[in-house]
């Protein structure tokens, strides 16, 4: 399994983490992700922190995809756009 590794700034209107995953191989990739107060509220319901959405959210994009193919840069809600299904199962996860 792939260990993630999140590291957090915060911004005027949310947060923007360097994302670093790697796999048991020791091969790395690593991603910066921006979340806006407002799609942290939405996604989470406001019961998990930032840092367990954005960890959550890459778990689901790696059952789907291997690391190398996750955009190096992107907003969380892009997320929706590759995989419809993205939000309801965030929900879901995240229990809200």
């Amino acid at each position: 399994m792939s260990e993630i590794k999140l590291q957090r700034s915060d911004m005027a209107d949310g947060w923007r983490f360097r994302v670093t995953i790697r796999d048991p191989d020791s091969s790395t990739s690593e991603h910066e992700v921006e979340l806006t107060q407002a799609d942290y509220r939405r996604l989470s319901g406001g019961k998990a922190t930032p840092e367990r959405l954005v960890e959550e959210s890459f778990r689901f994009l790696l059952e789907r995809e291997p690391k190398e193919s996750i955009l190096r840069r992107f907003a969380l809600p892009v997320i929706g756009r590759y995989f419809p299904e993205y939000e309801q199962e965030i929900k879901r996860r995240l229990g809200s």
